[in-house]
């Protein structure tokens, strides 16, 4: 008889339980940059309850429930409870400059450099990010349309499951942009370390030569150092 292996539960953190009960729209109408630091910013005491346009009232009461604190109303500096809206590109003017792409934090926007761009209405989370980038003004907020007659709002609007694809959907593209970074910033290590090795190895007949070779050898030094306190996260 094969004996089982007990797993050790998964024991869900303050902050891990608040933010299974986000809507997972990165909309940043919380003022924070997405979901989880909002729930992070709850969890510590930092952040009131009532910061989610998205999640609505039901949000708050959900938020309520687990956090122990009393339902209040949306703040109003945060926007208004609304029917979700989806991003709509005229594609008539659309030019290809891909910044509502850049802008999207769940990559519901087609399209690349010079091409037409297209939104897809059932990954979009009508978080709004993609319309102030525009150029030519050719995004617009349009009613949502599985929901016709704009009346849902909150979680009767955005279904927990949504949530979840929504929150995958992002967390994929930050790790892949984190991975893009990282691969650019070894790029420009790895030059900056041929361009040193080039200028070590030229030769110098005078004073003057030597002098600017001295000074070539600081700034490509420089430029390194700043890159490795920025890898690591400190200061220049």
């Amino acid at each position: 008889m094969v004996s089982q292996i007990a797993r050790p539960a998964v024991t869900k953190t303050l902050a891990d339980q608040i933010e299974d009960l986000l809507p997972q729209t990165q909309c940043t109408k919380c003022g924070y940059p997405a979901c989880r630091p909002y729930a992070e910013a709850i969890a510590s005491g930092e952040a009131d309850i009532n910061r989610c346009p998205p999640g609505g009232m039901e949000g708050v009461a959900r938020l309520s429930s687990v956090t122990g604190r009393p339902v209040i109303p949306i703040n109003p500096a945060n926007g208004l409870e609304r029917p979700r809206p989806v991003a709509f590109i005229d594609e008539s003017l659309c030019i290809g400059c891909t910044l509502c792409i850049q802008a999207c934090p769940v990559d519901a926007i087609l399209g690349a450099p010079k091409q037409m761009h297209t939104i897809l209405p059932s990954l979009c989370t009508g978080c709004d990010l993609c319309v102030a980038p525009c150029p030519v003004d050719c995004i617009a907020m349009v009613p949502n349309r599985d929901d016709p007659n704009g009346e849902r709002t909150g979680w009767d609007a955005w279904s927990p499951a949504q949530a979840d694809a929504a929150r995958a959907r992002h967390d994929f593209r930050s790790e892949r942009l984190q991975r893009e970074k990282d691969e650019n910033d070894a790029r420009l290590a790895a030059k900056a370390l041929e361009k040193m090795r080039a200028v070590t190895a030229e030769e110098t007949n005078t004073a003057e030569e030597l002098a600017e070779k001295e000074r070539k050898r600081a700034i490509i030094a420089a430029a390194i150092e700043r890159a490795r306190q920025k890898a690591a996260g400190k200061p220049e």
